[in-house]
């Protein structure tokens, strides 16, 4: 007999004692079509001969789907992998004063309203006072992600005409960003200059001595790759020079917008904003998420009169933040002006961690574990910085190591754990990076360590 025609009905399964608390919680109609897609499931999934599954296990499948559904996204996960600006994990997660400036504006707040005046206000006018303090530029604007500023920028300054870029500066980003895709789509003209790996002064003067029509020259940071060997590229101060001579802007696309020197912290040195423009570059790109520390957004810098027009253009209304992200991104930049980013934001926060102290709280949570017979111990591992930020470049740092019998298993048991949590597995173990934790986190990685491993069933000792 095909199992399938045993399956319980969805109003038989409706009556089921194990559905009143559902139907309670979530509704008649909310449950009925969850019951429907266990139901779908099931169905899918039976071959002749099976047994039909029972009505609790129907049941059981339904109050999974319900809890899925509603359950706010995304949701709040422990990085416990040791990537600083995880993209899959959101980037740079907010300091407290980022999320309460956040709750507030929520609110009615002034974000077009001019108190002092009483009338109609900038939206962007308090973050560019800001951003103008910190960079030393003369204008800025924010829109909602770096690529959004590059093709802003670029629609607006070339459009129609000539843009040169180095060959090896013709980037690919996550999310399949590239710099010549972009362009097309602002209407302006790729002229490459260079090679891939040596690009010298004299290949950007040459279609400019020729009289091309070019509107600007576009530098772009290798955000997510290094380049070593036989290399070269043109200082940017350089390309200003030159672009001065022939009267071309020349714009810098910074991708992870450090305001802090990483050099500092043991890290090579990742080009500063401030940098760019003391250099004269006419406008600077960066983004607000990596290694500002801030939330998702556009950051551009540079000349009052380009970033004027930027405002004015019509596709800055389809590119504006909101205003969730304009308090956040005023609360971050306030941290920077009163000196205080390696304290309150958590990406320089966990940058400017020793490695003692990263060492002291492994210890002490290995000790915790294995006082409750989970065998955890402590190994030296390397924290990255990620998020196309600092490609190759290392913190070290401590991690708490697990062997389970199933590394995968634990690791899945540990993404189900409440919050998950998102580990590695390394030398066929599981290895937890306590740089990207913080130690109020510590207590909630525990509890989710201790019920992933008794769920998967391990053994004391093992």
């Amino acid at each position: 007999m095909d199992p399938r025609r045993e399956l319980p009905s969805v109003d038989r399964l409706l009556r089921a004692e194990g559905a009143a608390p559902l139907v309670a919680a979530f509704g008649r109609e909310a449950v009925a079509d969850a019951l429907r897609e266990a139901l779908t499931e099931f169905r899918a999934k039976l071959r002749p001969g099976d047994p039909p599954p029972s009505e609790r296990a129907v049941l059981e499948r339904a109050a999974a789907l319900l809890a899925r559904w509603h359950t706010p996204r995304p949701r709040p996960v422990i990085n416990a992998t040791g990537v600083i600006l995880h993209t899959n994990l959101g980037r740079a997660p907010l300091s407290e004063a980022a999320l309460e400036a956040i709750r507030a504006a929520a609110a009615y707040s002034d974000l077009e309203f001019d108190l002092e005046k009483g009338e109609r206000g900038e939206r962007q006018a308090a973050v560019e006072e800001l951003l103008c303090r910190l960079t030393g530029a003369e204008a800025a604007l924010v829109v909602n992600n770096n690529a959004a500023a590059v093709l802003l920028a670029l629609t607006v300054t070339a459009r129609g005409r000539g843009v040169l870029i180095s060959r090896g500066q013709l980037i690919e980003i996550g999310g399949g960003f590239r710099i010549p895709e972009v362009m097309a789509q602002s209407g302006a003209r790729l002229i490459e200059v260079g090679t891939t790996n040596r690009t010298h002064l004299r290949d950007y003067e040459e279609p400019l001595a020729r009289g091309e029509d070019i509107a600007l020259i576009l530098h772009a940071h290798h955000s997510n790759f290094r380049m070593i060997g036989f290399v070269s590229e043109v200082p940017l101060a350089e390309l200003v020079a030159l672009g001065a001579r022939y009267d071309v802007p020349v714009m810098d696309d910074l991708g992870s917008g450090a305001l802090l020197d990483t050099a500092a912290f043991g890290l090579a040195h990742e080009p500063m904003v401030q940098e760019s423009v003391a250099a004269g570059a006419a406008v600077v790109c960066f983004s607000g998420d990596k290694l500002l520390g801030g939330p998702q957004a556009g950051i551009l810098v540079g000349k009052r009169e380009l970033v004027a027009r930027m405002r004015r253009h019509p596709l800055m209304r389809a590119l504006r933040p909101d205003k969730l992200t304009l308090a956040a991104l005023s609360a971050t930049l306030i941290h920077y002006l009163k000196g205080e980013a390696t304290r309150e934001i958590p990406v320089w926060r966990m940058i400017a961690t020793p490695l003692e102290e990263l060492e002291g709280r492994a210890q002490a949570c290995a000790a915790r574990l294995r006082a409750e017979g989970i065998p955890a111990e402590v190994r030296p591992t390397r924290s990255t910085i990620g998020g196309g930020s600092l490609p190759g470049e290392t913190l070290p740092s401590a991690a708490l190591v697990l062997r389970p019998p199933d590394p995968e298993a634990m690791m899945a048991a540990l993404r189900q754990a409440d919050p998950p949590i998102i580990a590695r597995v390394q030398e066929d173990a599981v290895w937890l990076d306590l740089r990207t934790v913080r130690p109020d986190q510590e207590d909630t990685l525990l509890r989710g360590i201790r019920q992933a491993w008794s769920r998967i069933g391990a053994q004391v000792g093992s």
